[in-house]
C-alpha cells in the first residue's frame, strides 16, 4: 500500500472563503488555548481533578466549550478533535526528541483545518474541473489538476498566498516496484543535481523569472508608506509571487526525484547540514563583517535549489536511500581516489594531478559519493600537495 497526497486549488465563494476563514481561526484558538493549558496550567489541572493534561481530558473539556461558546460549536467538531491530537503528537514527538516543543499558532500564518476521509465527498465535474463536498460548509469547486486516486483517508484546507487549496491525502494499493541499480547524487548551486551515470538536472527557467518579478515588487513595496492600504497590497504581491515560486520549485523537485526513484532502487547523497551550511556570516569573530553579502548571496542561492526539501522526498520515494560523509568529495579523484584541491580546475571541470583522470566535476564528486555508499565506514583521507 502506498499513502500520496493531492492537492488542488480551490475555488470558494465569498461565503465558503469565509467559514473557511472562521474554520481555520477557531482551530487556531483552540491549539492555542490548549497549548497554554498545557505548558502553564497542567499542574494546577492535576491537583484539581487528579488526572494528566492529554488529548482524552482535553477532549472532554472541548465538549464543554462546544456547549457553552456558540463561534465555537458552529465549526464541525472533526477538525477541533484533530487539531487537539496534533498537538498531543507534537509533544510525543518532543519528548522522543523528534522535533521542537508545539509553539503558538498565528493568524495569517497557520489558517488550515482538517477532516477525517470518510466526511467528505470527492467528484469530478468534467474534465478540467471537479468539487468536494466538506461538513457544514457544503460543495466547494475545485481545479482537477489530476484525479483522485485510491481511498480517501484525510482532507486538509489551508491557505497560501496563492488563496485556499485542499490536500487529500489517499491510501492506494500496491507497491511500487524496486528497479534496482543505484546512484549516487552530487548537489550543488550551478547544477542542482547531477547524477554519477552523468544525468543532470537544473531549475525551471521561470523560477529565475520570478525572482526577478519578486525583487522588482520588493522595491516597489519599499517606496510605499508603512501602514497604508497600498503598502499592504505591495506585500501580498511579493508574498504570491514568492509562493508561486515556491510551488514552481517544489512541482520541479517533485518530478526530479520520482524520475530518480524510479530508475534506481538505491540513492546515496551527502549529508549535508542545509541548516548550518546557510547560518548568517555576520558577527564571526574571524574578519567580523567581511564577506557577508557574499555568504547571504551564496544561502539564498542554496535555499534557493531546496536542498533538504530533496532529500525529504528522496527519503520517502527511493527503497534505499544512503547518506555519506560529505569530506572533500569534490576534491577527490573518482578513478584513484587522490585527494588534492588542485584537481579542481574550476567550477566544472576535474582533472587529477595523479593519473590524469578528466571528467566533469560534479559527475566525478557524484560517482565518489557512490562509492562512499557502496563502501560503507570508509572515510575519505586528504593527502598532502607534496605527497600527491
Amino acid at each position: 500500500l502506498m499513502y500520496r497526497g493531492m492537492t488542488y486549488r480551490l475555488y470558494p465563494t465569498p461565503d465558503q472563503a469565509a467559514a473557511f476563514a472562521r474554520f481555520a481561526g477557531v482551530c487556531r484558538l483552540v491549539w492555542n488555548l490548549a497549548l497554554e493549558q498545557r505548558r502553564d496550567h497542567w499542574r494546577r489541572y492535576q491537583a484539581r481533578t487528579g488526572n494528566n493534561l492529554s488529548y482524552v481530558t482535553q477532549a472532554r473539556e472541548l465538549t464543554a466549550l462546544r456547549a457553552e461558546v456558540d463561534f465555537v460549536r458552529a465549526v464541525h467538531v472533526t477538525p477541533l478533535q484533530r487539531t487537539l491530537k496534533s498537538l498531543d503528537e507534537s509533544y510525543r514527538r518532543a519528548w522522543e526528541g523528534k522535533g521542537g516543543y508545539p509553539q503558538p499558532k498565528k493568524r495569517g500564518a497557520h489558517d488550515a483545518f482538517s477532516y477525517a476521509g470518510r466526511e467528505i465527498a470527492f467528484e469530478a465535474i468534467n474534465r478540467r474541473w471537479g468539487r468536494v463536498r466538506l461538513p457544514k460548509i457544503g460543495w466547494v469547486k475545485l481545479r482537477l489538476t489530476r484525479p483522485l486516486a485510491g481511498s480517501v483517508r484525510e482532507a486538509t484546507v489551508g491557505r497560501t498566498a496563492l488563496g485556499w487549496q485542499v490536500s487529500i491525502g489517499c491510501l492506494i494499493d500496491g507497491d511500487a516496484p524496486d528497479p534496482g541499480g543505484a546512484a549516487g547524487i552530487d548537489r550543488g548551486v550551478t547544477v542542482p543535481l547531477m547524477l554519477s551515470d552523468g544525468t543532470s538536472y537544473s531549475l525551471p527557467a521561470s523560477v529565475s523569472d520570478l525572482d526577478r518579478r519578486i525583487r522588482k515588487a520588493q522595491r516597489i513595496t519599499s517606496r510605499r508608506k508603512r501602514g497604508s492600504v497600498r503598502h499592504a497590497k505591495a506585500r501580498r504581491r511579493v508574498a504570491a509571487l514568492k509562493a508561486r515560486q515556491a510551488r514552481v520549485r517544489k512541482h520541479w523537485a517533485h518530478e526530479a526525484t520520482t524520475q530518480i526513484a524510479r530508475r534506481y532502487g538505491t540513492v546515496v547523497v551527502e549529508r549535508l547540514r542545509t541548516k548550518s551550511m546557510t547560518a548568517s556570516a555576520a558577527g564571526t569573530i574571524a574578519e567580523p563583517g567581511r564577506n557577508v553579502a557574499q555568504k547571504r548571496g551564496l544561502n539564498r542561492a542554496i535555499l534557493n535549489v531546496g536542498w533538504h526539501q530533496i532529500e525529504t522526498m528522496l527519503l520517502y520515494k527511493a527503497h534505499r536511500l544512503v547518506k555519506v560523509n560529505p569530506a572533500f568529495s569534490s576534491q577527490t579523484c573518482a578513478s584513484c581516489g587522490t585527494v588534492d584541491s588542485r584537481s579542481r580546475k574550476n567550477q566544472a571541470a576535474f582533472v587529477c594531478i595523479t593519473c590524469g583522470h578528466r571528467d566533469n566535476a560534479d559527475r566525478n564528486a557524484a560517482v565518489v559519493i557512490l562509492h562512499r555508499g557502496n563502501t560503507p565506514g570508509v572515510e575519505p583521507c586528504r593527502w598532502a600537495g607534496n605527497e600527491a
